[in-house]
């Protein structure tokens, strides 16, 4: 006979909903990718629960050749490849897209691994960088986002803050500068405060984020908001 307090246990056991990480990274464009695999680097490589992944976040020192190449080296490795690809050609085309498989595997592994760790954690997994797969099966259209404050109370540094969007995995984060194009500079996980780095004080940046997820891949650019940073 099995003791009632096994019986109880069981039960919770079963009843208790596991977690899954998204692979919505497969989807992201060729720069949210680069911030995404940032993400991850920085996020992974400060919590001990994930000190031995399988692919290394950082360059091994001393190198060790029977190891995977590391993911901060693939990741500029794809990067270098997307500017180069910039100037056109089959060549370099081809090229970037042979990197942007190598880091998209690399992070898979990553993926698989943060799974079987936080499987009953959701806190840890969010924590890793990577979102949870949605438990809402049916898939909806984003709704456009709007920043509903820009903080800078860091030198070089500005804490943008968004409206939370249902069905969401992650969120894109541009910026421009005068009459320049929009670039990438951040994905997060959250929208409560996405904080941009590497900023340039007494620049004054156009700010807009969409959502990433839902039926439809991306919501709407939010409408833009200015900051200086000071």
């Amino acid at each position: 006979m099995v003791p009632q307090a096994i019986t109880k246990l069981f039960k919770i056991m079963s009843n208790t909903s596991k977690n899954t990480v998204s692979l919505v990274h497969n989807t992201l464009g060729d720069l949210p990718l680069v911030a995404f695999a940032g993400t991850l680097i920085t996020n992974m490589s400060a919590l001990d629960e994930f000190k031995n992944p399988p692919v290394p976040l950082k360059p091994l020192v001393p190198p060790d050749p029977t190891k995977p190449t590391d993911l901060t080296t693939l990741q500029t490795t794809f990067l270098n490849a997307y500017e180069a690809a910039a100037d056109g050609g089959t060549a370099l085309t081809a090229a970037k897209n042979a990197a942007r498989v190598t880091l998209l595997a690399a992070i898979d592994q990553l993926a698989f691994f943060v799974q079987g760790i936080c499987r009953y954690n959701l806190a840890l997994l969010l924590a890793s960088g990577f979102p949870a797969a949605s438990t809402n099966r049916a898939r909806t259209p984003l709704t456009m986002p709007a920043i509903t404050g820009i903080d800078n109370d860091s030198s070089t540094q500005l804490a943008v803050h968004v409206t939370p969007l249902a069905n969401a995995y992650s969120y894109e984060v541009q910026v421009s500068t005068g009459t320049g194009d929009w670039k990438t500079v951040a994905t997060s996980t959250q929208a409560r405060t996405i904080t941009l780095t590497g900023l340039t004080t007494g620049t004054t940046y156009s700010v807009r984020v969409r959502g990433i997820g839902g039926s439809t891949g991306y919501s709407d650019w939010s409408l833009p908001l200015g900051r200086i940073v000071t």
